[in-house]
């Protein structure tokens, strides 16, 4: 399917290779209910009021808000600091699950189906107001160098198939904007995805996922986020269940 891309204009409201310390604290937070993606960019100029929304969630208890920096505005004349094309790939996977014909910032999708304008309160607030207890348990633990995720748990309805997602994520970073639609500003973003990678496939009860930690690391890295996600048609659908580690001295 070929999808376009728009902007949405409201009024209003890569993997650097690191050295990763003996000891890993990947102590669980608590459990988030509901999962807010916010695609964004720096070169967007209706992208802030969405931003600062996302910041405001990034502090609500029971949900986790993430913000993935989309690179399809770079060419206005800035390019995003944390702009990546798999970020870019997801939000695409998003509107195909979803039959749309396009892709926009700022867009917020909340559970892996549920999508809006992300700077409209009154769609986020009744989005959130519906979100409940997700079916999978996961957790996830470090032993002899290898970090480990346990998913576990029955889904309701016909056999399905799941993808395993490993997301690294920066709690905080500033970047001023030197050109482009937000010139002059200087901005601060929360909980930014610095990278994303399917790391198995889960098709129900106990299974164990390990990876080097080595792998588990990167440039501005601070917390490490696993998320269960139905696939349809070999694109992301529901999210089933996530565990989120404390922050994670690499």
């Amino acid at each position: 399917m070929m999808l376009m891309v728009k902007r949405i204009l409201v009024l209003g409201a890569v993997f650097a290779g690191i050295s990763i310390a003996p000891a890993v604290h990947a102590a669980e937070a608590q459990k988030p209910k509901a999962i807010v993606e916010l695609f964004t960019s720096q070169g967007c100029s209706s992208c802030p009021p969405a931003d600062d929304i996302l910041s405001e969630l990034a502090d609500k208890d029971g949900i986790l808000a993430l913000a993935f920096h989309v690179d399809y505005w770079d060419y206005l004349g800035w390019a995003d600091t944390f702009g990546s094309a798999d970020n870019t790939k997801r939000q695409k996977m998003y509107a195909e699950a979803n039959g749309e014909r396009s892709i926009y910032t700022p867009q917020m999708v909340v559970n892996g189906h549920r999508s809006f304008v992300g700077s409209d309160r009154a769609s986020i607030k009744k989005a959130l107001e519906r979100h409940v207890s997700l079916p999978l348990s996961v957790e996830t633990s470090v032993h002899d160098n290898m970090f480990e995720v346990s998913v576990d748990g029955a889904v309701p309805g016909p056999k399905l198939m799941a993808s395993v997602y490993l997301v690294k994520v920066s709690d905080r970073a500033t970047v001023s904007i030197r050109r482009g639609e937000n010139a002059g500003s200087k901005r601060e973003y929360r909980n930014v995805v610095r990278g994303i990678m399917p790391i198995g496939v889960w098709d129900g009860g106990p299974e164990t996922y390990k990876l080097p930690l080595s792998e588990v690391g990167g440039n501005g890295v601070e917390r490490i986020v696993v998320l269960v996600q139905k696939m349809v048609n070999g694109n992301p659908s529901d999210i089933l269940g996530v565990a989120t580690t404390a922050q994670v001295s690499f």
